[in-house]
């Protein structure tokens, strides 16, 4: 019997696409699901970024964007879980592309993808510091509030998840089964008790209809400022590629990461429409919600402590700040393994130092690596003068989202290229994959686009009135950095970088397991 046939279904097939099993295949179907329903966790971006929408379309933003981005997200979600079937492995989106069109398509969606899962993590460990101190001084240690404050926290949360990734495989996926009842119990007692217990209810009307141009930009009105808006729907709705990021991890992963991904948008999808839309019909005043003078720049946590008794809002708080500890340890999990995988095909600087396992079969440093510069990316939030905190918030969810949805956009694109040659795993698209890919390119293209865009007439280099801490420097970043990739690929790595690195035999045409065509 050959040394491919002696392994279990899941090492065989990872066998055939090149790589031996080096990383504990311990996780469940569960466990893949609630790793992404963790990193989703609308309770970290549906709440922390809340205020994004909230001040571009105002309530309009909450009661029709949010349906709006589920639906089109859904599109994505459905291509990339064909694509996660016929390719379990933890590189994911990067091998993907490396697969179907070749190195320079696996370089470049490989680094867009870091960039977005750096960027993410900085995102959401700084959003769940935010709610953090405030829960601290709640408590009694009073810390302050201030820019100060939450980066010394952020770093903090940064350090932790560090150390908790360390430990291994096996409390990662106990932690995360933790989180995903976690966030179903969290999201329930905020609908109920904001439902029930909110001094204030606001009428459908203000709800469905009420509108806010706060973009401070000189066209497009309100409709403008509405779709400026859906990135706080966007930016909640990232993540999700985990579960093809932990596959090597996963049983059956064949199926099961293509599941995770998709029950993973949907449940997102229902229980964060019922946590938003409880928020939104508990708004006190809109205009006190809005003001930075009485939100400290973050309007959910105005709203709690101004519709409920201190028990009920620092109760609330705390359960948002710990679904926030648990999305941002998910997202240096994901993020990590993502790195491995890139390094052990040599696309990384210090590739051999990235790609190394701990006895405990955790890579480690790459852990490292992704903390550290989640770490560098929120450090502008300390240099913008302190009003405009919020907008370097902003900025690194903008970063997160566009560089996490053209990492998925790419192989989505190449699958359309490939047509009936490609060859699907057990869970598949059919014919429909067509109509799904290109529905799912365009709201790409389109977000891509949207989120560049400064959400202030002042952030435009032709304005008189130009200043610097108005610039929505996301397009900066990314522009950047992937100038510096293309550079390097170019100047050098087209040389040397040849996509995946097969590190077991190719196994006779007769042992491949038969994938059926679409």
């Amino acid at each position: 019997m050959s040394e491919i046939q002696d392994r279990s279904d899941d090492e065989r097939r990872l066998a055939e696409l090149g790589y031996k099993q080096e990383l504990a295949r311990s996780w469940s179907g569960f466990s893949n699901f609630a790793i992404s329903f963790t990193i989703v966790s609308i309770l970290t971006g549906g709440l922390a970024s809340y205020g994004i929408g909230l001040a571009n379309g105002g309530p309009i933003t909450m009661a029709w964007g949010w349906p709006l981005v589920s639906i089109m997200v859904l599109f994505v979600g459905l291509a990339m879980a064909e694509l996660a079937s016929a390719y379990p492995t933890s590189g994911g989106l990067y091998w993907w592309a490396a697969e179907l069109g070749g190195p320079i398509w696996g370089w470049f969606t490989g680094w867009f993808n870091l960039i977005g899962q750096i960027a993410v993590t900085a995102a959401i460990d700084y959003g769940a510091a935010i709610f953090t101190t405030v829960v601290l001084n709640v408590i009694g240690l009073d810390i302050g509030t201030d820019r100060t404050a939450i980066f010394f926290v952020f770093a903090a949360i940064l350090i932790l998840h560090a150390v908790l990734n360390a430990i291994g495989p096996h409390l990662s996926a106990v932690i995360n089964n933790i989180s995903a009842w976690w966030h179903v119990g969290g999201v329930a007692l905020f609908v109920l008790v904001l439902g029930i217990g909110a001094e204030h209810h606001q009428s459908v009307g203000f709800v469905f209809t009420e509108t806010v141009d706060n973009s401070a930009v000189g066209f497009g009105g309100v409709a403008f400022s509405f779709l400026l808006g859906l990135l706080h729907a966007q930016y909640t709705f990232t993540g999700y590629d985990a579960s093809a990021h932990m596959s090597e991890e996963t049983h059956d992963a064949s199926r099961t990461a293509a599941k995770g991904i998709i029950n993973t948008i949907i449940a997102s999808a229902i229980a964060g429409y019922l946590l938003i839309m409880a928020v939104t019909f508990a708004i006190p005043n809109l205009d006190d919600a809005l003001d930075p003078t009485k939100n400290s720049g973050y309007p959910v946590i105005y709203i709690l402590e101004n519709s409920l008794n201190s028990f009920w809002s620092g109760l609330l708080l705390i359960i948002a700040a710990v679904a926030q500890l648990f999305c941002g340890y998910a997202s240096v999990t994901s993020a990590s393994r993502m790195l491995f995988a890139f390094s052990r095909d040599g696309a990384v600087p210090g590739s051999a130092l990235w790609s190394k396992l701990s006895p405990r079969k955790v890579p480690v440093n790459a852990v490292l690596f992704i903390s550290v510069f989640a770490f560098v990316l929120l450090i502008p939030s300390m240099l913008v003068p302190e009003a405009n905190a919020p907008t370097a918030y902003a900025a690194a969810t903008s970063v997160a989202t566009i560089g996490l949805y053209i990492a998925y956009g790419i192989p989505i694109l190449l699958r359309q290229l490939h047509g009936s040659r490609f060859r699907t795993g057990p869970w598949q698209l059919g014919r429909s994959y067509r109509p799904i890919g290109i529905i799912a390119l365009l709201w790409i293209v389109f977000i891509s686009l949207l989120f560049i865009l400064p959400t202030d007439d002042r952030g435009y280099p032709w304005n008189d009135e130009f200043s610097w801490n108005t610039v929505n420097y996301a397009p900066i970043t990314l522009v950047g950095v992937v100038g510096a990739i293309a550079v390097w690929w170019f100047a050098s790595a087209r040389r040397w970088f040849t996509g995946p690195k097969r590190t077991v035999a190719e196994p006779p045409e007769a042992e491949q397991a038969p994938v059926a065509g679409s």
